[in-house]
């Protein structure tokens, strides 16, 4: 009877977990992002001058204009690669008004039409327009900002954003790789929370502030030992699976081999198994929580809209909480 209890218990939570499905570890793609940097500091240096030759002019140019820009076109100018900045004539294009870069780069060579008027160094170094220097092929900022970030991680990110293109997941990617502020989150709300007054004011201002550098500083302690929980977990199940089957003659025997007792044994012997299916739920919400309470896709209406696909993710205090409460599921 124990044999059998013992092998439909493991076939029903091994079963339980085979039909959990399948996707990316988006907390694992998270950090991976998080984790990506500029190595190369010339790289580095050379991206914040392009942001001085060609961005903040763009910018310039843009607010004297005044051009109709949809909502998709606002939030698109706000970073060094906009492609309305490189799609529109005028801007990165026209390297003539001043949209190219203003020192000689290798990598291009002179042009005597592109840069006429200008001085033909010794190392024989060009003035690429903004368009050329961010977007050439191999040579390209994009291309080369592009090599610093992991394959793997950009195959992980395309087979999660499928709503994407290869190239605007690409481009999120750099966007977050050269964004000041990395990681942080855009204006728009991803989590919903009963805290404060409706309409806010500034008491609560100030105390969802305290708040969330409270649990920064706590999750420096907490996270790590959220972590060794999870790592832990199926050992100590292990353990009380043992105890529970060493018991069992001594349960029986004090029991009087009472079919209470025989039906009670039975399915705590299953509900102790089953706890891995519990396990492996709580790490499949875990991976993919994002997805499971706000969908994916680009709309209005979808949380990801607000934060750039790769990884608005960070709601700062939403973020902490959410985090709080998934490894809460462990315990």
């Amino acid at each position: 009877w124990w044999l059998f209890v013992h092998a439909m218990s493991k076939a029903a939570t091994a079963a339980s977990i085979a039909a959990i499905p399948c996707g990316v570890d988006l907390q694992q793609v998270r950090m991976d992002v998080n984790r990506a940097r500029i190595n190369d500091p010339l790289l580095a240096q050379e991206v914040a001058d392009f942001t001085n030759d060609c961005y903040a002019r763009a910018r310039a140019k843009l607010f004297m204009t005044q051009p109709n820009l949809s909502k998709d076109q606002l939030n698109d100018v706000n970073w060094i690669g906009s492609r309305f900045f490189l799609q529109t004539p005028g801007y990165y294009d026209d390297g003539f008004s001043g949209f190219r870069s203003h020192t000689p780069r290798t990598k291009w060579p002179y042009d005597t039409t592109r840069d006429a008027g200008l001085p033909q160094t010794t190392g024989g170094g060009g003035f690429p327009t903004c368009t050329q220097w961010w977007s050439d092929s191999s040579i390209g900022l994009r291309a080369r900002l592009l090599e610093q970030v992991s394959p793997d991680l950009l195959s992980k990110l395309a087979q999660w954003a499928k709503f994407m293109t290869p190239n605007e997941v690409n481009d999120s990617v750099i966007r977050d790789l050269v964004s000041p502020r990395k990681q942080k989150l855009t204006q728009g709300q991803v989590y919903t929370d009963y805290g404060g007054q409706v309409g806010g004011s500034v008491a609560n201002d100030v105390t969802r502030l305290t708040a969330t550098v409270g649990q920064a500083f706590g999750s420096v302690a907490m996270y790590p030992a959220i972590d060794s929980v999870r790592q832990a977990a199926p050992m100590a199940m292990a353990f009380l699976k043992m105890a529970l089957i060493i018991c069992i003659p001594f349960v029986l025997v004090f029991g009087m081999f009472d079919l209470k007792v025989v039906m009670t044994i039975t399915f705590a012997e299953f509900a102790l198994i089953f706890v891995d299916f519990w396990f492996q739920l709580a790490r499949w919400v875990d991976s993919t929580i994002l997805d499971a309470l706000y969908g994916n896709g680009i709309g209005s209406d979808v949380p990801h809209s607000n934060f750039d696909p790769v990884f608005g993710a960070s709601n700062a205090q939403g973020d902490l909480l959410l985090d709080f409460v998934i490894g809460a599921m462990f315990i």
